[in-house]
């Protein structure tokens, strides 16, 4: 987007005004960044049940005679095990082995919804049809009249439970299925989410996203459930090393540097940057995405230079702030593979002050998902 392009809004901005949130700037649009406070929208999520607006993430419509071949040319995921009723999270990555954007993808009985990257809506549409040559399908961008719930959190299930005309407990991890929300109101359901918890992704037309987010509301109030900013969102997925494309993950970052492995599957065939990946992996990486905790006193941001044992700069903080959950000030950054083993401690420069942190386990929070 352009400096001059005027930032988009979702069909809920008026709600997020009327209800107090501060708006912000977030890769184009006018997002909620917190409405009572990001810390107790945090703790809403892990104890009770959140409602994000998410509807500035992007959606794409894969479908076709080819539209699995195409998605296994693409994907870094084996999208062939992925069945019907299910999703999974894979990569896409360019034929160096950087990554383009982390995206999930849904099998339903029509075709193949792939939920990308606000910020990367454009970039993610036009690569994918400079790999559509040979292959014969329909490739839709829906993002600008698709909209997106997320309810998070260990209530998400019984107040979800009461809203839809299906059985929410009975849809398992990763699964995903189709109903009505509120008795007319068409949805995508999906057992997914972004907050290291339990919870559900919501996928409706615009029209109805407004009618959605008021009775959801409405309906788990008593429960504690919460309207919840991109802030928490954050604080949340931070806690449970979620990646956050422009942090964790870019086009200059490969999936081995970013313990991103997982979601590479080179036994499944040929597919973009797989060779370059193959020899990535073979050849080892020399930087590795690692999980520190604050040892002085200091908080290390992202964007801070991290210093090894001898005050030279050695990488930069990804993610970094206090995790409400645990107290403890935490972090996020790429460091030399030698220093990226638990227990091996370095610096952050925290204006300009050397702060020594130590690396530890990942995820810092264990997530609770419904398994």
């Amino acid at each position: 987007m352009s400096a001059s392009a005027p930032l988009k809004r979702t069909p809920l901005f008026e709600r997020h005004v009327a209800l107090g949130a501060r708006v912000v700037e977030f890769g184009g649009w006018e997002m909620p960044v917190q409405y009572s406070g990001i810390v107790d929208e945090h703790n809403a999520v892990r104890n009770a049940a959140g409602l994000f607006d998410i509807s500035h993430m992007g959606e794409f419509e894969v479908k076709g005679r080819d539209a699995l071949a195409f998605l296994d040319h693409v994907c870094t995921q084996n999208v062939a095990a992925i069945g019907r009723g299910m999703a999974n999270y894979s990569l896409l990555c360019r034929p160096d082995g950087g990554i383009v954007d982390d995206i999930f993808i849904y099998n339903l009985p029509d075709g193949y919804l792939v939920v990308v990257n606000a910020s990367n809506i454009e970039k993610d549409f036009a690569w994918m049809l400079d790999n559509l040559q040979g292959f014969d399908l329909e490739l839709t961008n829906i993002s600008d009249r698709a909209s997106m719930l997320a309810l998070q959190g260990p209530r998400a299930e019984s107040i979800l439970y009461a809203a839809a005309d299906i059985d929410a407990a009975a849809i398992p991890f990763h699964g995903v299925a189709t109903g009505m929300l509120l008795g007319d109101i068409p949805a995508i359901i999906a057992r997914t989410g972004y907050t290291g918890e339990d919870g559900f992704e919501l996928f409706i037309d615009d029209d109805n996203a407004a009618r959605l987010w008021d009775g959801l509301l409405a309906l788990g109030a008593e429960a504690g459930l919460q309207p919840c900013g991109l802030g928490a969102r954050d604080s949340l997925r931070f806690e449970a090393c979620l990646p956050l494309y422009g942090h964790e993950i870019a086009d200059d970052i490969n999936p081995y540097e970013a313990k991103l492995g997982w979601a590479v599957k080179l036994d499944k065939g040929e597919f973009v940057g797989a060779e370059a990946l193959r020899q990535i992996k073979q050849a080892g990486v020399a930087r590795k995405l690692t999980g520190f905790e604050v040892v002085e006193r200091g908080i290390a941001r992202g964007g801070y230079t991290i210093c090894d044992s001898a005050g030279n700069p050695a990488g930069l903080v990804t993610t970094g702030m206090p995790s409400p959950t645990l107290g403890k000030n935490l972090g996020l950054g790429f460091v030399p593979s030698t220093l990226a083993t638990e227990g091996s401690e370095f610096a952050v420069l925290v204006r300009d002050r050397p702060v020594r942190v130590r690396a530890v386990k990942t995820p810092f929070y264990k997530p609770r998902y419904k398994k």
